[in-house]
């Protein structure tokens, strides 16, 4: 039995760590085990890759290395916990996956696309999350819901203009898959916001 892979993703301040729980708590109350993860990291080597991604002491660490590093963290991440979970058929929740690697790097740093589908097919192959729920907000807004969480990591300190080329890069991945993406407003209140999860929840996993 094959379980269910769902992803959350989007840009600074989007509030996906919030509904977490939420999430974790409705796939549970209809019958399914959930993992709960996120990368980068998931597992202890692939939490200290995570570690050297985030510290904003590594300045010098280029767009190329930081590609590598995150496909690293993936494959360590996928091969001790993602695959094995859904392999016993449990419900992996996932905050990012390689999507954020085509709106970051890819968007943001403005790297070869192809590296990037390339690594994506040598690490995961057809292996694809059944439901990605992107959280869409406008960057301005979550980079000043972002400044309140405290001392900003690596990518935090990046300018707006970084940011708006990673939401527009999660936006065309959203527009090119169609039947697993589901774009959330995440700019309105918490309540709100559960409330588009839930109905979109009920639509493609109710029971």
């Amino acid at each position: 039995m094959k379980g269910k892979f769902i992803t959350i993703e989007g840009g600074e301040g989007a509030g996906k760590s919030t509904m977490m729980e939420r999430l974790a708590e409705w796939l549970g109350s209809r019958g399914h085990h959930v993992i709960q993860t996120r990368e980068p990291g998931g597992t202890a080597l692939a939490e200290k890759i995570r570690a050297i991604l985030l510290d904003d002491r590594h300045g010098e660490l280029s767009d190329q290395s930081e590609l590598l590093l995150v496909f690293a963290s993936r494959a360590q991440h996928l091969e001790e916990l993602i695959r094995p979970a859904l392999a016993r058929g449990d419900t992996v929740l996932c905050d990012r996956f390689t999507d954020a690697s085509w709106a970051y790097q890819g968007g943001g740093r403005q790297m070869p696309l192809e590296w990037i589908a390339t690594l994506e097919k040598m690490v995961h192959g057809d292996l694809q999350p059944d439901l990605t729920l992107l959280f869409d907000l406008p960057v301005e807004q979550g980079l000043k819901r972002a400044s309140r969480r405290g001392e900003a990591d690596r990518f935090e300190q990046e300018s707006v203009r970084f940011f708006a080329r990673v939401r527009q890069a999660y936006l065309a991945r959203a527009k090119s898959h169609v039947s697993r993406f589901e774009i959330i407003d995440a700019s309105r209140d918490v309540d709100q916001v559960w409330s588009q999860i839930e109905a979109l929840l009920e639509r493609r996993l109710g029971q």
